[in-house]
């Protein structure tokens, strides 16, 4: 089975920082980032709706988190993505190119809950892609 290890160059497209627009919340954001970090405080939600990536990822650190987060947090990842894969036809196109493959979003920063870093992850983004992936091809 081909495994894609890491969400950069030719597969950045699957990558949360990629810009594509994406609606949730009734709010559309330039990216995946911007609306996933947004939901940590839907309060201020629309403050993320233009931010670049590494903007949106920085103000999430510094928002009062929602007390029911860690219940939400992957159904909330789910709709984001599925938004993305849905939304922007050329990105559904290139991620059901992906096939069978298996996605890890590997990464040198640490993140062994979304990714997996050093050998060593839960890989709950790929796992996400993976599922969005088979849907949109049961879709066709």
């Amino acid at each position: 089975m081909k495994t894609i290890d890491r969400f950069r160059g030719k597969y950045y497209f699957l990558s949360n920082f990629y810009g594509a627009p994406v609606m949730y919340g009734g709010i559309e954001y330039r990216n995946n980032e911007a609306a996933f970090q947004a939901q940590k405080d839907p309060d201020r939600a629309v403050e993320f709706a233009l931010l670049q990536p590494n903007e949106a990822k920085r103000r999430g650190r510094h928002v009062n988190l929602r007390k029911d987060w860690e219940n939400v947090k992957d159904d909330i990842m789910y709709a984001i993505v599925f938004d993305k894969f849905n939304r922007n036809p050329e990105l559904r196109e290139a991620l059901l190119a992906t096939e069978d493959a298996e996605l890890i979003e590997g990464n040198d920063w640490g993140d062994t809950y979304w990714g997996v870093c050093e050998g060593r992850g839960k890989n709950h983004l790929g796992r996400i892609l993976m599922r969005v992936r088979d849907e949109l091809r049961d879709d066709k």
